[in-house]
């Protein structure tokens, strides 16, 4: 272990190459990775910044923005479980959105009850966004899709499905994957969804006294399964996020665009130490003729495959996080969670690993006799 720590500074200059291959194989797969993580939890904006335990459906929903209608009594089965505190209707349903400067956009309305401890407003809305929203026809957007809405300033207005808005406030980070997020009262959500009868909702939300008792809720629920489906917050989140990485297409590009990364690096970590290993046999053949067995030069190969791995993830880990910085600056959300980050790690090893299982094919013929050429 010494002899290749050794060797490997001493030969820095031939086996820098290596380094940088494995630490570029390691960012491309943790930004690669991070980068899709974070486009699709765009698309369960809506559950992840509420404060609802327990998410209830129509049967047939795959994500949240895809919800159908069911009738808000069903409450009566929620309530009535022990484990509930209270609950409360959710809505919302895709409109046309008429910019005022001509054209349209697809937008997701969501209507929700707006009081201080209500379930289904994101933390974002703050006291006086949900004052200014209980007006009439008021909605609330994120800041950054002013240009996909054609607005350019809170107190612009526009028609939703033949209403008439008025943006009161703006908030920030919510931008939607499909269409704007536009957020307004439970009354202007029926007024634009007038398709929605009044005495349905597309979600129901619970609140439970315990939020460690919402997967025991969920199970009660089972029982109206052929009327229901019921979630718990962080399984409705995920399920949203699967549907749009595994069912359209563009969560599918994008998946194979991370495993493009994934065997791009690859096949350049494995190239880059063959020919380093390639490079030193001369000094292999030294070894030999010393009467170095070939098990010890194996054993040396992978020590040495094994620290250029170790190398180029120290390398790449602060690259990381600084081009993940540089991409929340410009509007890209990359979550790096240290799942992510220890998975890139442990597929980089195996991959440096793996490279010097390769190389050692350049040992099978070396003989002493090659220092005569």
């Amino acid at each position: 272990m010494s002899y290749a720590l050794t060797t490997l500074w001493y030969e820095r200059q031939r086996f820098l190459p290596a380094v940088l291959a494995v630490a570029f194989s390691a960012l491309l797969i943790a930004l690669q990775c991070g980068l899709l993580l974070g486009l699709f939890s765009i698309t369960s904006i809506p559950i992840d910044e509420s404060r609802g335990d327990v998410w209830v459906g129509h049967p047939q929903v795959p994500s949240v923005d895809l919800g159908r209608p069911i009738p808000e009594a069903w409450q009566a089965y929620i309530a009535a479980l022990p484990e509930v505190e209270r609950t409360e209707p959710f809505l919302e349903g895709f409109g046309y959105w008429v910019k005022p400067t001509g054209g349209g956009e697809l937008c997701l309305v969501i209507g929700t009850a707006l009081g201080p401890d209500s379930l289904g407003p994101v933390k974002q809305l703050t006291t006086e966004h949900r004052t200014l929203l209980y007006e009439p026809g008021t909605v609330v957007v994120d800041e950054g899709e002013f240009s996909r809405l054609g607005v350019e300033k809170i107190g612009d207005t526009a028609e939703v499905l033949g209403k008439r808005v008025r943006i009161v406030g703006t908030v920030n980070g919510l931008r939607s994957l499909a269409g704007p997020y536009v957020f307004c009262s439970l009354d202007t959500a029926r007024s634009i969804l007038s398709s929605t009868p009044p005495e349905q909702a597309t979600f129901l939300l619970a609140k439970c006294y315990d939020k460690a008792d919402a997967p025991k809720v969920v199970e009660k629920l089972k029982i109206y399964d052929k009327k229901l489906a019921a979630y718990t917050q962080e399984g409705f989140s995920v399920q949203s996020r699967l549907h749009w990485l595994l069912k359209t297409k563009a969560g599918i590009a994008l998946g194979l665009a991370a495993l493009l990364g994934l065997l791009v690096g690859a096949v350049v970590t494995s190239q880059t130490l063959y020919s380093a290993t390639v490079a030193s046999l001369k000094e292999y053949a030294v070894l030999r003729a010393l009467g170095i067995p070939r098990w010890r030069m194996r054993m040396m190969v992978m020590s040495q495959a094994f620290w250029v791995g170790v190398s180029g993830i120290a390398v790449a880990i602060p690259a990381i996080f600084l081009l993940a910085e540089l991409g929340t600056e410009v509007g890209a959300k990359v979550l790096l969670p240290w799942q992510l980050l220890a998975g890139a790690a442990g597929i980089t090893m195996i991959m440096a690993v793996l490279s010097g299982v390769l190389a050692l094919r350049s040992l099978r013929h070396i003989e002493p006799v090659t220092l005569l050429r």
